[in-house]
């Protein structure tokens, strides 16, 4: 487990891994329903600064920044998730091709067909 502290201080350290849409401040509002929601007095202390929310990519990042067994782990499964996407992508390629190819056949053929009917009448 990595200790909040710890976090912060590799966030800091790697600032420029983590543009805006990576993470984002929370506002005193924003604290204020959190603190009410999970109902807890005194949330870590007195803070200068509000606390940070990541995005899915914000996630990722921390997962290569931070240097734990469990970080570790993560980042194996986000990269092993991207290379699994990316193999159905290219796999969806090739189906919708072979489709264009199929319906272009089809057409030639509905066209023949049609051509049968109409001698046929």
């Amino acid at each position: 487990m990595i200790e909040t502290k710890q976090l912060t201080r590799q966030v800091r350290r790697n600032v420029q891994r983590f543009p805006i849409d990576f993470m984002f401040p929370i506002t005193r509002q924003e604290v204020t329903i959190l603190k009410s929601q999970i109902a807890i007095s005194r949330w870590g202390g007195a803070r200068r600064a509000n606390p940070y929310a990541f995005t899915e990519q914000g996630v990722a990042m921390l997962s290569s920044v931070l240097n734990s067994e469990r970080a570790i782990q993560v980042n194996i499964t986000i990269m092993r998730a991207f290379v699994k996407l990316k193999e159905i992508l290219s796999t969806h390629k090739e189906l919708a091709h072979k489709l264009k190819e199929l319906e272009g056949k089809f057409e030639k053929h509905d066209g023949e067909i049609q051509a049968i009917f109409d001698a046929i009448r």
